[in-house]
This record gives C-alpha cells, sequence and structure tokens, in this order.
C-alpha cells in the first residue's frame, strides 16, 4: 500500500494548520511531516511532542540528539538517522559524537556514554531498566528528571520510527546527503 505524501492542499482539514506551521518554521515539509498528515492526531501529537522535547528538557542539543539517534539506530530508522545527522551538525553537536551515533561505536566523553548507554537499556528493555541501570546514569552526573526526560525522547522516536517504517518515509532532499543505513543488528 502507498500512503500519500501530502501538501496544504490535499491534507486533511485537521493536519492543515501543522502543514502550515512546519512549512514556516523550516521552510518546507519534511516527508515524515506530509505522510503523518494523513492522521491529523499523529501529526499534531507529534509536532507538540517534539516542541516540548527540545523546548522544555533540561537536556543540551547535544544530549537531546544522543537520545534520539540512539533510539532510532536501534529502531533502524534511516530517515531519522538521516535527518537527526544533519539536524546536529546545524545545532553544533560535534560531528564526532554524530559519527560515532551513526557507526555505533562508544562516546569518548563518559557522561554521554552513560547517556547512550542508558538510552540504549530503556529501548532494547522496552523501558523495564533495572534499578542500578538508573543507579548507574545517575551517578553518571544525570538526575531522575533526565532518567524521564530519555523515556519522553524514545517517546517521540518510537512514533517517528514507526510511522517511517509503515509509510516508506524517502529522504528529503535536504537531508539525503547524510543518508545513513541500518546495519543488519540494529538491537
Amino acid at each position: 500500500m502507498s500512503f500519500i505524501i501530502h501538501t496544504h492542499d490535499t491534507a486533511p482539514d485537521g493536519a492543515k494548520p501543522w502543514i502550515e506551521s512546519t512549512q514556516k518554521k523550516f521552510g518546507m515539509v519534511p516527508n515524515l511531516f506530509a505522510l503523518m498528515a494523513e492522521a491529523p492526531a499523529l501529526l499534531e501529537g507529534y509536532v507538540r511532542l517534539s516542541a516540548l522535547f527540545f523546548q522544555n528538557t533540561d537536556l543540551s542539543d547535544t544530549e537531546r540528539q544522543i537520545v534520539l539517534m540512539t533510539a532510532s539506530r536501534l529502531n533502524g530508522c534511516a530517515y531519522c538517522m538521516t535527518g537527526h545527522s544533519v539536524e546536529a551538525e546545524m545545532q553544533g553537536v560535534d560531528m564526532s559524537i554524530v559519527e560515532s551515533m551513526r557507526n555505533r561505536t562508544e562516546l569518548s566523553d563518559p557522561k554521554l556514554e552513560a547517556l547512550r548507554k542508558f538510552t540504549e537499556i530503556v529501548v532494547t528493555s522496552r523501558g523495564w531498566p533495572s534499578d542500578q541501570d538508573v543507579a548507574d546514569i545517575v551517578a553518571a552526573g544525570y538526575t531522575q528528571q533526565t532518567v524521564l526526560e530519555v523515556v519522553l525522547g524514545v517517546g517521540l522516536k518510537t512514533l517517528s520510527n514507526y510511522t517511517n517504517h509503515i509509510v516508506k518515509t524517502p529522504l528529503d532532499a535536504a537531508t539525503a546527503h547524510r543518508e545513513w543505513k541500518a546495519d543488519t543488528g540494529q538491537v
């Protein structure tokens, strides 16, 4: 089955305001948003949850990208890994961190590596980290708030990763130069 990559003209009425605001914010409508428009509640939920994650968490841009890229890599989402590679670069995230995330290698910064590991545990355990896993991330310098903000980020990526898998979202021309392909052992 082929899903429609909506424009403002073809999108259901409930999605039109979100298509318009996305166009204004990015100067384009990413294919993910255009495809999510088929279900206006999904698009609205994703846009609102993204805003909360990017504007209301105590995580830095680098830390947010680590959470998002870890979840996307583990879920084998080429669209999100590609997009976050470009977004991270635009945010000034150290490119060695981006490359480590893309290549599934440890981060050299112990605190950031603890965040990456904890996010991986949250995803692979389906939200069942052990008490020791939580203690380890807190011992690395994070807080209980961080633990729950990781859950927010993983939830955000679950919405987009699963949507991309189902609708087979094509890469956007603006990010295709950083294309990422899933390895065979994502988890």
